[in-house]
């Protein structure tokens, strides 16, 4: 019975990081087209909205993945044997919640308006 939800366990990980992946590929699509999309006018406002836009908007898509990811960490854990793998989940998870705490506070500082906007 153990073995069987260790197997199930990891099925439902793998899975979820595959959707943060597919999550961070469709992100970085979805970045690189608006990017490349011709300009309407080629102002210095116009071109840092746009690029401030873009970033915000794949930022949405980083965090999103990240919290997929820390989901797959928090099944994992679940199935962890030993101490050792316990320790290394743990601290890919604390490495994961560091990088989206301060994502998160970058997505925060652009999506600010600005006086000059």
């Amino acid at each position: 019975m153990e073995a069987l939800f260790k197997e199930i366990a990891a099925k439902i990980a793998l899975a979820v990081e595959l959707l943060a992946a597919l999550l961070i590929a469709y992100g970085a699509l979805e970045a690189l087209f608006k990017l490349l999309r011709p300009k309407p006018n080629s102002e210095r406002e116009i071109h840092f909205t746009r690029r401030r836009e873009v970033f915000l908007r794949f930022g949405m898509w980083l965090l999103l993945a990240l919290e997929f990811e820390l989901a797959a960490d928090i099944v994992r854990s679940a199935i962890s044997p030993s101490w050792t793998e316990i320790g290394q989940l743990g601290a890919i998870a604390a490495i994961r919640t560091f990088l989206n705490y301060f994502l998160e506070k970058d997505i925060e500082r652009f999506a600010a308006p600005k006086a000059e906007d």
